[in-house]
């Protein structure tokens, strides 16, 4: 299968000219059969980028490495989640003033707007749970979370949380769901079988991200408009009967810690710290903050690789995206991107690191094997979050 050949960037950046002119040499160029994987003749995998000033999402063929099409969707998307059993992607748009929210159901078979769900006003997340049947959206500008029948494609519930709910992050276990509120400073707890919030802590300035561990027994809440994050227990009636939730400690991190990567093995947390320009890493199992490490200028996001061994962390107010040996506790990498480097994601083999830069509104590609950026393609206006789908077609 033909691939791409890497555009030869350079740390210390391109002309617009020469970035040009790198794009209109990339479609035609071709690349060694070993730099990526081989897939059989039914695989499909794509990137989905939400452009919230353009009303659309971009669609990147990952197997490629290139634009698929830029997909019209509603007012404002601003986040985006992979089906894990189904072949779909769901966006959330935000709309615009008073209006009602809603979700699009992407197609991606074909990537096409199969179905659009309504929730409430101003929806600002969407996670679904383990199962794929339910999907939460925190609806910030109504107080309530929404819960989705994804197979009925409809709205089952809607429940009040906290002021100004962002996230509404559903535990492994599929029993609870954690949810920051932003200008409640507080999280609540909701049960999805009572479909109720079970319990409620206050104390923490702009709560913001969340992380449950595998586990489901503790989640950490970023109190973005501190320095701090909240550990909480979680209750678990079949592995520890009689425990409920608890608040465990307030962990001191750096300045507004606006979110948290969490090891796919669940050991440790990593705290982008944005306006401390640093990573602190806590230990998950003893609430314990081992230091922090500057990283970059404006950290905002973090991710983890599969392996356990490095964090990529994207540095807003920069170029660049940093890299973190785990083990070695220490700076290893730093990668030239576009401008203002915000969320990211893998391929779902690993090989390629997604990185979506909101000021120069395109997304970076970066091969993992070699830490080096391998080529820019074109995003929308205003783009903010990413999601990767792999699949199968008929």
């Amino acid at each position: 299968m033909a691939r791409l050949k890497p555009c030869p960037f350079k740390s210390g950046g391109l002309s617009r000219s020469m970035f040009a002119a790198c794009l209109m040499v990339l479609p035609t160029a071709g690349c060694r059969r070993h730099d990526f994987p081989q897939y059989p003749p039914n695989y499909r995998e794509y990137a989905y980028i939400t452009n919230g000033a353009s009303n659309t999402v971009t669609v990147i063929d990952v197997v490629n490495v290139r634009l698929d099409r830029e997909l019209p969707v509603g007012p404002n998307p601003v986040a985006v989640a992979p089906s894990p059993t189904r072949n779909e992607v769901y966006v959330v748009n935000s709309g615009t003033g008073s209006n009602m929210g809603f979700v699009s159901v992407i197609n991606a078979e074909n990537n096409t707007v199969a179905a659009n769900i309504q929730v409430h006003r101003q929806p600002v997340s969407i996670d679904i749970d383990a199962g794929g049947d339910r999907a939460y959206v925190a609806n910030a500008g109504s107080n309530t979370i929404s819960v989705l029948d994804l197979k009925a494609r409809r709205e089952i519930a809607a429940i009040g949380a906290g002021e100004e709910p962002v996230e509404a992050k559903p535990a492994p276990d599929g029993k609870t769901v954690v949810v920051p509120n932003r200008r409640g400073n507080s999280v609540s707890l909701v049960d999805p079988a009572m479909r109720g919030v079970r319990a409620y802590f206050t104390g923490c300035p702009a709560a913001s991200d969340a992380v449950v561990l595998p586990d489901s027994s503790k989640a950490f809440v970023a109190c973005s408009g501190g320095h701090q994050v909240m550990a909480i227990g979680l209750a678990r009636p079949d592995a520890q009967p009689g425990v409920p939730d608890r608040l465990e400690a307030f962990l001191d991190v750096g300045r507004a810690p606006v979110h948290l990567a969490l090891k796919p093995d669940g050991g440790e947390v990593f705290v982008s710290n944005s306006q401390s320009n640093s990573m602190s890493e806590v230990y998950a199992n003893t609430n314990d903050v081992a230091g922090a490490y500057l990283m970059g200028d404006d950290p905002t996001h973090g991710l983890v690789s599969s392996d356990n061994s490095l964090l990529y962390v994207s540095n807003l107010r920069s170029q660049y995206v940093t890299v973190y040996s785990i083990e070695d506790g220490k700076r290893i990498d730093s990668i030239h991107v576009g401008d203002g480097p915000s969320a990211m994601a893998f391929s779902t083999a690993g090989h390629l690191l997604f990185v979506v830069d909101a000021r120069s509104a395109d997304v970076a590609v970066v091969r993992t094997a070699s830490r080096a950026l391998f080529t820019i393609l074109p995003a929308g206006r205003g783009p903010n979050a990413i999601a990767v789908k792999a699949l199968r077609v008929p």
